[in-house]
């Protein structure tokens, strides 16, 4: 009977020891510059060279503010137009009165800004944008408007005398009611019907310029 328990029992258990798994795991990396006892007498240092921290931390705030700056730079920077006129912020501006007469403003963005009553007498504006900008009263006599885009501009109350707008585009709401348009040069550009209406009504005038005449340009019956 002692036999048979004894070899009942020597079956249940495995003929050779199993090896437990051996897991080791990396050793810490200290950068040993940072422990340097500059100071034993001074149970609060600790052994740490606080000094090379400080710098250490000092160095790493500098690169943390100026990557931040990056993305907080001055809103306005961002909108200078172009042309000659770019060292000044011409886009989504208030430039109400502003005085551009006579000025080299070519393909210069002014998309958004306010330029109530503003002077553009003469200025060379080829290619400019006045994208959603608010041109009610403004002077734009004798200024060269040629691929100008006034897309959902106000350009009610203006002066577009003798101005020559070969081109430009007035897509959308824009609207020129109240405007003066004697001499002014629409070739090409294309008006919504009530505007065209309205504009043939009060057109008249040949433009010095290009020599044709403002209902002309309009395709007035």
């Amino acid at each position: 009977m002692a036999l048979l328990l004894n070899v009942s029992l020597s079956s249940k258990l495995p003929p050779f020891p199993i090896p437990k798994p051996h897991i080791s795991f990396p050793k810490p990396h200290l950068d040993s510059s940072l422990f340097h006892n500059t100071n034993s007498a001074t149970p609060q240092g600790n052994g740490i060279n606080f000094d090379h921290l400080h710098l250490s931390v000092t160095r790493g705030s500098f690169v943390a503010l100026l990557s931040a700056s990056l993305f907080f730079v001055d809103p306005a920077l961002a909108f200078k137009g172009g042309g000659p006129y770019g060292s000044e912020v011409t886009r989504g501006q208030d430039l109400t009165g502003k005085d551009f007469s006579g000025k080299s403003l070519i393909k210069q963005d002014f998309k958004t800004s306010i330029l109530r009553q503003a002077n553009f007498k003469g200025a060379n504006l080829l290619g400019a944008s006045f994208f959603d900008a608010d041109l009610t009263g403004a002077d734009l006599s004798d200024a060269d408007l040629r691929g100008a885009d006034f897309s959902l501009a106000n350009v009610t109350k203006a002066n577009l005398s003798n101005a020559n707008l070969e081109g430009a585009l007035a897509t959308g709401n824009t609207s020129f009611r109240g405007s003066i348009i004697t001499g002014a040069d629409f070739t090409d550009v294309p008006l919504r019907e009530d505007q065209r209406g309205y504009l043939c009504k009060v057109a008249d005038g040949v433009n010095p310029t290009t020599g044709n005449a403002t209902r002309e340009t309009l395709l007035c019956n």
